[in-house]
């Protein structure tokens, strides 16, 4: 990759399957990305949900390489007739699709593994190993995503302006593949240890009376984000707001106190208080 990518840090998640939007399947990408990207002291920005509708995926793939961000594409890059991405990436990008040597290299480790498990002849020549090839068909461009899980690859492809990381629908393949995208090519972004995030239940108060708080807070503290998240039937504390900043910990440490002094002056019954 060029040295676009040293430019971004806004990431995006994008999930791709009609089993998702059909309630066959429930998705887990979204938490596990939020969860993965956390670890490293990073915020996911946005995420969108599409079927397996090739339009509609390379419209979706035609905004994320147009956008200054760093998007994970999750699903559809398998040989099968429901899965588009692939193609889809393509077109998004105006370039043609060509086995990549090096995803030829590897598919075809997996299926020599495969037919050793088996105990058969490995037949390179077979049709279905030859369709098997599809899976590492992909836009001019691409680099590949090694797969610990079966060696069978995904790739990325740089935009215009955006950079978006494909990898299988699979958990266990998906998962550990983001992980080695963010390891190998975002490390200067890691912010570990120094993103922090204090909240505190607030009872029987409006979201709408405690926004001048929220908005004095985030003047006075230059770089913190305020949040402010209700909730009308939690099992432990009912009906109440958790209010709360994140950011550089001691700017953090310094709002929380102010914030919470505000909320007193307000007259707010404050609950438990929260550490992330």
């Amino acid at each position: 990759m060029t040295n676009t990518q040293d430019q971004l840090q806004t990431f995006g998640l994008i999930i791709v399957g009609d089993e998702i939007m059909s309630g066959k399947r429930a998705d887990k990408h979204l938490p596990k990305c939020i969860e993965i990207l956390a670890k490293r002291g990073l915020e996911l920005s946005f995420a969108e949900y599409v079927g397996d509708s090739p339009d509609r995926i390379t419209q979706t793939l035609e905004r994320a390489f147009a956008q200054s961000n760093i998007v994970f594409s999750t699903g559809g890059i398998g040989a099968t007739p429901d899965d588009h991405t692939r193609q889809c990436a393509a077109k998004a990008l105006d370039q043609e699709l060509k086995l990549h040597p090096q995803a030829e290299l590897l598919i075809r480790e997996r299926m020599q593994d495969t037919a050793k498990e088996q105990g058969i002849a490995y037949e390179p020549d077979r049709p279905d190993n030859i369709h098997r090839l599809n899976m590492g068909v992909f836009p001019l461009s691409a680099q590949i995503i090694p797969n610990p899980y079966n060696k069978i690859p995904g790739f990325t492809c740089q935009g215009v302006k955006g950079i978006v990381h494909f990898v299988p629908g699979f958990p266990v393949m998906a998962w550990p593949m983001m992980e080695w995208v963010l390891d190998a090519y975002y490390p200067h972004l890691f912010v570990k240890d120094q993103w922090l995030e204090k909240s505190v239940i607030v009872f029987g108060a409006m979201e709408a009376s405690l926004t001048p708080l929220m908005e004095k807070l985030e003047k006075q503290f230059f770089g913190i984000k305020v949040f402010s998240l209700p909730s009308v039937d939690h099992p432990e504390f009912g009906r109440h707001i958790e209010l709360g900043v994140k950011g550089e910990p001691q700017l953090v440490d310094n709002a929380f106190i102010s914030m919470k002094q505000g909320l007193l002056e307000f007259g707010a019954k404050l609950g438990p208080e929260l550490v992330r």
